[in-house]
């Protein structure tokens, strides 16, 4: 079973290894969707829809709404921010009961990421 829960938060980034427009300073009203993967424990539930919010508030949020990305992540793409994202939730938010199963960071939209923890090293080509 899955839990997800939808946060919003705005910032400013600007790609820095990249040549075209979004080289240039911008900002986004980003869209973070966490997703648990995990079973309801004695109260019914994976995990309390209040406290994962406290949670991302606390690990995340708080850290990257209203900010310039580029001051806590090197080369902030949606996919360097989901990373970053996923380093900042994953040891919070498991339990016997569950873990942290994907990050979606979305730019706008109809453009985003989708981050399982993966890495692309030790995939077979």
């Amino acid at each position: 079973m899955f839990l997800i829960k939808e946060f919003k938060f705005d910032a400013a980034h600007n790609l820095v290894s990249y040549k075209g427009k979004c080289e240039k300073l911008h900002g986004h009203t980003y869209r973070l969707v966490v997703v648990l993967d995990g079973v309801p424990d004695r109260e019914g539930m994976i995990m309390d829809f209040l406290e994962l919010k406290e949670i991302v508030n606390e690990k995340v949020l708080k850290k990257l709404d209203h900010s310039y990305i580029n001051d806590i992540i090197k080369q902030p793409s949606a996919e360097n921010i989901a990373v970053w994202v996923w380093e900042q939730l994953e040891k919070s938010v498991r339990r016997e009961n569950c873990r942290l199963y994907e990050v979606q960071v979305w730019e706008t939209a109809t453009s985003g990421v989708v981050y399982r923890g993966e890495s692309l090293e030790g995939r077979s080509k």
